[in-house]
């Protein structure tokens, strides 16, 4: 089973992930396939450089993400491009995972844009995870993001009514840890059955 795990920026996806990872699940995460789309000695790289510049290479000889993320955050053309060189890399390389992986287990995709780039016929079942938007600010403010960048983030994201009319299992975070859990593992036996 593939399914498909998003919710806004700071909603908790990747605690719930962790704990679907404790019950079993496999968790591939889009950032991760993101980051290697565009890793050192990639085609994805050069493209990246021949476009933003060399500025954005960091010390360690990688993308310096934050950078990037400044350059087209704001700027659609900058991110439409940008998202032309990564979206397909990160497609591929979903594919040759789902290809690889053993077909009786549970796959967890983890990915904040689901909704966005409409992915949803990709997956057996989509989970959604929602917060309040306050402790969603709590969170963000906690990783060093301003009022008005966490507003902006929030405001270029699906609604969580948009999520919701997606979902096959919505989970609320509202900061009670017990209580995610028992959801978790609801929709755990839900999937597992």
């Amino acid at each position: 089973m593939f399914v498909g795990l998003t919710g806004g920026i700071g909603s908790g996806k990747s605690t719930v992930a962790e704990l679907f990872e404790k019950l079993g699940a496999r968790i591939v995460y889009a950032d991760e396939l993101a980051r290697e789309a565009i890793a050192p000695g990639t085609s994805g790289f050069e493209k990246v450089i021949d476009l933003f510049g060399p500025e954005l290479i960091g010390e360690d000889g990688r993308i310096k993400r934050q950078l990037l993320a400044a350059h087209v955050f704001g700027e659609p053309e900058a991110l439409a491009a940008l998202e032309e060189i990564i979206h397909p890399r990160v497609a591929a390389a979903l594919g040759a995972l789902r290809q690889a992986i053993d077909p009786s287990k549970i796959v967890i995709y983890e990915t904040p844009l689901l909704v966005e780039l409409e992915m949803m016929d990709r997956f057996d079942k989509v989970i959604v995870v929602l917060a309040p938007a306050v402790d969603r600010m709590v969170r963000l403010k906690a990783r060093g993001l301003d009022d008005d960048d966490i507003l902006a983030r929030m405001g270029q994201q699906a609604t969580d009514e948009e999520r919701r009319a997606i979902a096959d299992y919505v989970i609320e975070n509202a900061g009670n840890l017990e209580f995610l859990e028992k959801q978790v593992a609801q929709v755990w036996s839900a999937l597992s059955a």
